[in-house]
């Protein structure tokens, strides 16, 4: 095996990457660079790429069962953050997203008002609008170090009634990884005014050197001990197609997650739960590998922005492989994405997707070839110049000659 961690990321070419039919290499045309959806141009985990064919070499194709997944979470949770979930209370689930809607319909009322971070992860949004309840934003704070959370803001968003809060931990689109006394204080806040935790960690596995995931449940409180938290395996190991997921209770809230009706669970695929206990079980020596290579690339994609593109504003994220990149000093109004697209043909997701506090912004998936990650570069600077030179035409052309 190469010591390379970077080959993680450039073992395929630009054309072979083109020949997949997921999301990301086929939403749009092939002249396009597509560092949007959420997934990385990285092979499979060998042990996960093993335990897949040797289910199809049995046909093992059927209906999912979680089978050793919750023990296999609950080994790497203990091994990785200390803490110690009863896997017995897991519950088996297709995605955090679907768990995140079935739980809120078993916490919750509909009409009843729940607290998310903005900006946010857009599915957020559509869905507790779309199973009655109400979306309170809780907006972070920004700043010179990049974002924190507003405990201020969010006491008066608990107090307004709210009946749950949708933490995301570590954070999409920012890559914030919440402190412990923040959590702390999250915790002592939500005892205060009986709102529920629901803590999505989908990011936890690719938290980078120097900070420390802290699962919401393992705390010492009564608002941990009634939380529960969804987890998966799919961002970090890239299997987010095969659709396998848990939902994880606290002391206190095993039964609410007992509620989550057998329909649900075998909506989860077979693939998915063998890859996830494979990547929970044997996929750490090829997490540690890829986290090595995203360090360096959000490193890059820093130069390389001041270098080329010293109006736009990024922070390295503390997690996840998304750069969330303010781009408001271009000018360019709510939305930059379709400027970076039209003018450099790069495709990037749309700021105002994650909220308000997203308008003039853009998020860039920066899990690819550090070739890739400079080339995304060339071509947004190539946009801006060209963007830049067209309002300079047209500002001539409306001002006449002299």
């Amino acid at each position: 095996m190469s010591t390379d961690p970077h080959d993680i990321l450039t073992a395929y070419t630009t054309q072979e990457l083109g020949q997949r039919r997921s999301v990301k290499w086929r939403e749009f045309p092939p002249d396009v660079l597509p560092m949007r959806i959420a997934e990385m141009d990285t092979p499979l985990a060998e042990p996960i790429a093993s335990a897949l064919i040797t289910a199809i070499n049995l046909g093992d194709t059927g209906y999912a069962l979680a089978g050793r997944l919750p023990e296999a979470f609950a080994g790497f949770a203990a091994r990785h953050y200390g803490w110690h979930p009863d896997a017995t209370a897991a519950r088996l689930i297709p995605d955090v997203m679907t768990g995140i809607v079935e739980t809120l319909q078993i916490i919750t009322e509909p009409g009843d008002r729940i607290v998310v971070n903005t900006p946010g992860y857009p599915p957020f949004f559509y869905w507790i609008h779309r199973i009655g309840r109400q979306v309170i934003p809780s907006p972070l704070v920004g700043g010179s170090n990049g974002h924190r959370l507003d405990l201020d803001r969010l006491e008066r968003d608990f107090a307004s009634g709210a009946r749950a809060y949708l933490l995301c931990n570590p954070h999409n689109p920012t890559g914030l990884v919440f402190t412990h006394e923040d959590l702390a204080q999250v915790a002592a806040l939500a005892d205060r005014y009986d709102v529920r935790i629901l803590a999505d960690e989908i990011l936890a596995p690719l938290t980078y050197p120097g900070g420390r995931h802290i699962p919401f449940p393992s705390l010492d409180s009564p608002a941990a001990a009634r939380s529960i938290a969804l987890v998966s395996a799919s961002k970090a190991w890239n299997i987010a197609g095969l659709k396998a997921a848990l939902a994880v209770p606290g002391p206190d809230a095993h039964a609410d997650v007992a509620e989550i009706h057998e329909e649900v669970s075998e909506g989860a695929g077979l693939f998915g739960a063998l890859a996830s206990e494979a990547a929970f079980t044997q996929g750490e020596p090829w997490l540690r590998r890829l986290i090595d290579a995203l360090d360096d690339n959000r490193r890059q994609l820093a130069a390389q922005l001041a270098d080329h593109l010293p109006d736009i504003v990024y922070h390295p994220p503390q997690a996840g492989y998304v750069g969330w990149l303010d781009c408001r000093a271009l000018g360019w109004g709510a939305d930059p994405a379709p400027v970076f697209l039209d003018h450099g043909r790069v495709g990037l997701s749309s700021g105002p997707r994650f909220g308000p506090p997203g308008h003039g912004f853009v998020r860039l998936n920066f899990a690819t070839a550090p070739a890739r990650i400079t080339e995304a570069v060339n071509r947004m600077a190539t946009a801006r110049d060209r963007a830049d030179a067209g309002a300079d035409e047209q500002h001539g052309r409306a001002s006449g000659p002299c």
